[in-house]
């Protein structure tokens, strides 16, 4: 098993940094911040020890961590390189093919992308079997999922590379075989989403009684109660029953909903600006992070991992 300790990660954004404070929890690595906005650069220390105290914890050692924006610098002794940068194919496949020109052979490369296909990432790659998806959730440096995802490129011993990396610094990593768009959480969060905004749409209710319902049924339980295992306790001949009746009615849109561009139209954007399914002000917003941050630390004190 190869031996990854000398970790850079491209993007020192809400992603970056988020991952860059998990590893340097560990001793054994060294983290190299690569941006090419000095002002997300040098703001990369203060906002990861910002993490530390929100999650309870007391020091994070900040002399493993070096910044950069050269590339050549940032990647040339690397053992594994991860891409958080933002979400177009394009930029992610440059990005990547300069890297490739200044990496050792050896190096690792792993895209954070949330739904972008891993194969079109690395395209332009001479060795696309170095070329893996490690999707980490936000906040990075709190939620346990990490998706690896293998293509039909990706050296196996790569997969057991970032699969023994990602166990080692607490996560639990997960082996998606086929890369497909979004992969496997986000195929599923973003089926909800559909539905969700398809049912304000068609004027069954309003967005806060979506949330409502969510928050304080189904949602209470999902994450001790997965969909299949509650499939199996309930029965396959009442599930069957179930989605006789409800899956003719559901949304099977494949394009965004006229009112999610109506909304986007009309600059409801979300937190951007202020306003979204509902409106914003700075201290609801905060109010919002706090709690998101409290129970998830409330819920992995208590849910064993599987």
């Amino acid at each position: 098993m190869r031996k990854i300790e000398r970790i850079t990660i491209l993007g020192a954004g809400l992603m970056g940094h988020g991952i860059a404070e998990v590893f340097l929890q560990f001793p054994e690595h060294t983290v190299t911040l690569y941006d090419t906005v000095p002002s997300v650069l040098k703001s990369a220390p203060e906002k990861i020890n910002v993490i530390v105290r929100d999650i309870g914890g007391t020091h994070c050692d900040l002399r493993r961590l070096r910044l950069s924006s050269s590339l050549p610098t940032a990647v040339g002794d690397a053992d594994i390189v991860i891409e958080a940068i933002p979400e177009k194919l394009e930029l992610k496949q440059e990005v990547f093919a300069a890297v490739e020109v200044y990496a050792r052979p050896e190096c690792i490369f792993a895209s954070n992308t949330s739904v972008i296909p891993i194969t079109a990432i690395g395209e332009k790659l001479k060795n696309k079997s170095r070329m893996v998806g490690t999707h980490w959730w936000n906040p990075p440096y709190l939620i346990p999922l990490v998706e690896v995802v293998q293509t039909e490129h990706t050296g196996s011993e790569i997969v057991r590379a970032c699969m023994d990396l990602l166990t080692r610094v607490g996560k639990i990593p997960v082996h998606i075989r086929k890369d497909v768009p979004g992969f496997v959480a986000n195929r599923l969060q973003h089926a909800l989403w559909r539905e969700a905004i398809h049912i304000v749409e068609a004027g069954i209710c309003d967005a806060q009684t979506v949330d409502l319902c969510i928050k304080n049924s189904f949602g209470l339980r999902l994450s001790v109660l997965a969909p299949l295992e509650n499939a199996d306790l309930v029965g396959m001949e009442l599930t069957e029953d179930i989605h006789r009746v409800i899956l003719p009615d559901l949304s099977t849109a494949k394009q965004p909903s006229a009112l999610l561009r109506k909304m986007i139209k009309s600059n409801r954007k979300g937190w951007a600006t202020n306003a979204g399914f509902y409106d914003w002000t700075e201290d609801s917003k905060a109010e919002v992070r706090s709690r998101l941050i409290d129970r998830l630390r409330l819920l992995l004190k208590q849910v064993p991992a599987e």
